[in-house]
């Protein structure tokens, strides 16, 4: 499993709706960007989601995640992010459409278990 930086790939499972990620720490990085930790995925805003219509409401939020934090590595006591993150947005139907992750911003550093 790989760690996520702030430049990763997570979309809404429409896939082309993006998270738009900030990273809480800078002082770990990989390739100079900062890892995600516990939290930066979530409450994060989803841009492109195209899953409009009469009734439908597009993924426009991330929702508390669901997996994907490690178990194994911390920086400063949260847990770092990593490609099985997965959680749900504020999309229609309510408590279906998750979030995933495409990309995860560096193909470097893994967690081995």
């Amino acid at each position: 499993m790989r760690l996520l930086t702030v430049d990763a790939l997570v979309v809404c499972a429409h896939e082309l709706g993006r998270v738009g990620l900030v990273n809480s720490q800078p002082w770990v990085t990989v390739e100079r960007r900062p890892l995600l930790v516990r939290a930066d995925p979530e409450g994060r805003p989803i841009g492109g989601c195209p899953n409009i219509g009469p009734t439908i409401k597009p993924c426009t939020t991330t929702l508390k995640v669901q997996q994907g934090y490690s178990t194994l590595v911390t920086i400063d006591g949260k847990p770092v992010c990593l490609d099985t993150l997965t959680g749900l947005t504020d999309g229609t139907p309510p408590g279906i459409v998750k979030y995933k992750v495409n990309a995860p911003g560096q193909m470097l550093v893994t967690e081995e278990r």
